[in-house]
């Protein structure tokens, strides 16, 4: 099964995924990226547009798109693994997603209070213009889900973060339930 957790900025997908690969065996999806390395990034999966065209080229990436500074790219061996993979999926990509891999499951996480998310963006410590850049698209972001009906139904489940280990069991249930399914 290939899972997709989506989300504003700061709503917890990273936390997410890995409780979800931690406590539920899932392997992670390892995303390709163009931009800059962050403080605690492998660089094992970052390089330059170049590289990350002739690998797409080559006919190892799966999908690739651009998004806030950079280019990124999923490999094909995990995207079309039989194993069970999750990763974090950028809202604006789930049209494009669904034609790679009509069988993918989604879960679009939603903050109870939006406030909360926009405070966890700030502890990432981000330059001041990418800080204004990601607090600005958190509204754009929260905008177009609530009030795009035909984008909100594009997602298989709505989960709601309280920000507690509450919401950390009922996601894991969730999953555990998605996976019965499958």
């Amino acid at each position: 099964m290939l899972l997709a957790l989506v989300g504003v900025t700061g709503v917890g997908k990273s936390f997410f995924v890995n409780e979800t690969s931690t406590k539920l065996d899932f392997k992670k999806v390892h995303t390709i990226r163009t931009r800059p390395v962050r403080h605690g990034e492998d660089p094992k999966y970052f390089m330059s547009e170049e590289e990350l065209d002739n690998m797409y080229d080559n006919g190892k990436i799966a999908y690739k798109f651009k998004v806030f500074e950079g280019e990124y790219g999923y490999l094909k061996d995990e995207i079309f693994s039989d194993d069970n993979y999750i990763f974090e999926m950028h809202y604006t990509t789930i049209y494009d997603w669904k034609k790679v891999r009509p069988d993918i499951k989604t879960i679009y996480i939603m903050p109870n209070d939006l406030n909360v998310a926009k405070e966890k963006t700030k502890e990432r410590k981000l330059p001041k213009d990418k800080e204004i850049e990601r607090l600005n698209e958190i509204d754009e972001h929260y905008n177009n889900i609530t009030t795009n009906k035909e984008l909100y139904s594009q997602f298989d489940y709505i989960f709601y973060n309280n920000y507690d280990e509450q919401s950390v069991e009922k996601l894991l249930e969730l999953v555990k339930n998605i996976m019965k399914n499958v």
